[in-house]
């Protein structure tokens, strides 16, 4: 991922200025990382070290969710519909 493109989602999400720890954040660069993998997957079918990586990542991910949305379930919400990510509760 660019730099430019991570400093973006990060201003974007975070609730305070230097915020990159927050849930948000997190599930945010998350997500971004797992497009960007999943169209490299695409062209490159073969490549299972990085089908373990995008694996691990999605499964970071859905841990991140499930704790988000016990702690703040209306900005959960917000950010899953906003992110496009779908099957969620």
């Amino acid at each position: 991922m660019e730099k430019t493109k991570k400093t973006e989602i990060i201003q974007k999400y975070a609730r305070k200025e230097g915020d990159v720890g927050s849930p948000e954040v997190q599930i945010a660069l998350l997500t971004a990382e797992i497009i960007e993998l999943t169209e490299h997957m695409r062209s490159h079918k073969k490549d299972h070290s990085s089908r373990r990586g995008l694996m691990a990542m999605v499964n970071r991910r859905k841990k991140l969710l499930k704790y988000f949305s016990k702690e703040n379930h209306e900005r959960f919400l917000e950010i899953v519909t906003e992110l496009g990510i779908r099957g969620q509760k």
